[in-house]
């Protein structure tokens, strides 16, 4: 077994690998950059060294700094988590060249996976369902083709895209320059690789992923799949295990399919392959992520295992172990850092307040502590509440329980949508398919409209204060209002309303400002250019998120604040239009 292991990767999940580590008695060694001097994570390390730098460029996405930090902390083995280099060959290559073993698969069987077009040409001759599709284009011309044969709506994908990014659903032909453009310029920003492919798109399937773990052996275990269905912005919300509407013999289908194309690529240690499920219970593969979930947990509950403990010993050599069979029903929720009335745009802060919960059946993997900033620099993930039951209704209702437990004031959070989607009935009953949020929160938006708009300054209604008070002997909780406070209040009524104002900047008279702090990755207008309520000014990206600002009335732009490349702190001005 190791000795040391370098955790290459911050937040929740460096704490989570740090535990595995603590249970298999390794020496668990962190790097943190400028940003994080002062994280959580820190705590959970034998030893940590500074990589410099805020950005993620700067420190965590340093391939020399990481190797800088293996060779003088003498670490012998490499996590990447999740995010960041997890998925990168070149780190499993500089590892391989530095005597340093890389707890994850090949360089080889990351890069055939990472490449889109590749892992889909892999995947068929695997034998595994695929969606319609293309190889890499670069033209209108060619979107346009495609859509002669197979019709709108279809998505435009980057070809080392995941999560979301690099992404553009075209419903028209009026669309397509633009998305085309959008796709090809987010592949390049997060990926260094501007290629896109085209595929059919399915309006409103399944997201269900079967987890693996590829032996030395070169045997496959797959343990089961998990539903990942509710997702903002193409980014998994809820996830849960089993999949509510997954029976023995469909999951043996997806299960041998996964383990075809794991075994094509001789695969080793943790990874996920990823399918879209339509309502007749046919399959059509997405992506192979190559790295350990957020959503592992609700393996782990369901299955009896440590899936981060398997990894460490595929990597080493030694037997991993065999799980149980499948018992009871787990369920995941990721709180974070978004302000879910502004469109879900990310949120950093300092918690004021955390109050977090326990109890049965809950599981909690929390990256933060009372009195901590979250940075603007990384994602707006906080924890990764986890539950399970004996059955998905109990499982769901334990959930309710813990969220209502839980309290965070300083920063808004995405526990009021959590409330709210686990009584929607779409959800009770398992129907919920990957539009669903996004649908639901359209009509939400909708229904407030008649209530009066919100103050586009306000960010959020005022939020009561909390106060215990005694009445002849009796303790009663009560809410009080107009005490005023010094940042949002995470507390909740009882059935929580939301609403999705987009997230769009605030405009007061002839000036639009910032609803967010972040950095402007691009303009769109220039002085002097006519424009009118609704077109899009600018991009911000913050917390790894692109938020579009809109114009907030008609006019003409007579001046620019902002230009790209520029950070931006929430209420500065971007842009005046008269």
């Amino acid at each position: 077994m190791f000795k040391k292991l370098l955790i290459a990767n911050r937040g929740e999940i460096a704490i989570r690998i740090a535990r595995a580590c603590r249970d298999l008695g390794i020496c668990a060694v962190g790097m943190y950059s400028d940003a994080d001097r002062d994280a959580p994570f820190l705590d959970w390390t034998d030893e940590a060294y500074s990589l410099g730098g805020r950005a993620p460029a700067e420190s965590y996405l340093d391939i020399s700094k990481l190797m800088d930090v293996a060779h003088r902390s003498g670490a012998d083995a490499l996590h990447p988590g999740y995010g960041f280099l997890a998925e990168s060959p070149a780190l499993a290559e500089a590892c391989e060249g530095a005597g340093i073993t890389f707890v994850g698969p090949s360089a080889r069987a990351i890069e055939l996976m990472g490449d889109k077009a590749v892992s889909r040409s892999l995947a068929r001759e695997a034998g595994v369902p695929l969606v319609p599709g293309t190889e890499p284009v670069s033209s209108t011309d060619e979107v346009r083709r495609f859509a002669s044969q197979h019709g709108y709506p279809l998505a435009i994908k980057a070809v080392a895209g995941g999560g979301g990014r690099g992404l553009r659903v075209v419903r028209g032909e009026e669309e397509v320059e633009a998305a085309l453009s959008a796709a090809r310029r987010e592949g390049q920003l997060y990926f260094g690789n501007p290629q896109v492919y085209l595929e059919r798109y399915l309006e409103d399937p399944k997201h269900v992923e079967v987890q693996l773990v590829g032996l030395r052996s070169g045997e496959v275990l797959a343990l089961g799949e998990r539903d990942c269905s509710v997702q903002r912005r193409h980014q998994k919300l809820i996830e849960e295990a089993p999949g509510p509407m997954v029976d023995a013999q469909l999951r043996r289908r997806m299960e041998a399919a996964a383990v075809s194309l794991a075994e094509r690529v001789g695969y080793e240690g943790a990874g996920t392959v990823e399918f879209l499920l339509t309502p007749a219970e046919e399959f059509y593969f997405l992506e192979m992520n190559t790295r350990i979930q957020v959503e592992h947990p609700v393996t782990e509950a369901v299955r009896g295992c440590d899936l981060v403990a398997m990894q460490l010993l595929v990597a080493a050599g030694e037997p991993a172990g065999e799980p149980s069979e499948i018992r009871g029903h787990a369920i995941e929720c990721r709180i974070n850092a978004e302000n879910v009335r502004r469109g879900f745009s990310p949120s950093p802060g300092m918690l004021t307040t955390l109050r977090e919960p326990s109890g049965p059946g809950v599981r909690l993997d929390s990256g933060v502590r009372e009195g901590y900033t979250i940075p603007a620099e990384y994602d707006s993930l906080l924890a990764k509440l986890v539950v399970w039951g004996e059955d998905r209704e109990q499982a769901r209702r334990r959930m309710l329980r813990a969220l209502g437990e839980y309290l965070v004031e300083g920063v808004p959070t995405t526990i009021p949508a959590h409330e709210w989607i686990l009584q929607h009935p779409d959800f009770v009953s398992g129907q919920v398919g990957t539009a669903f949020l996004e649908r639901e929160l359209a009509a939400l938006s909708e229904s407030f409209a008649s209530e009066g708009p919100v103050a586009p300054d306000a960010g959020a209604p005022e939020q009561p204060r909390e106060a215990v008070v005694e009445v002849n002997g009796r303790r009663f909780q009560v809410a009080v209002y107009g005490l005023g406070q010094s940042a949002p209040s995470a507390q909740r009524p009882s059935k929580p309303k939301l609403t999705s104002v987009g997230p769009g900047g605030r405009g007061s008279g002839n000036t639009l400002s910032s609803p967010l702090q972040g950095n402007v990755i691009r303009v769109t207008v220039e002085e002097g250019q006519a424009v009118r309520s609704g077109d899009l000014i600018c991009v911000i990206e913050a917390m790894k998120m692109e938020n579009e600002i809109s114009a907030h009335r008609d006019g003409t732009v007579r001046k620019l604040f902002i230009s790209a490349g520029q950070p931006v702190a929430a209420g500065a001005p971007l842009i005046e239009i008269s």
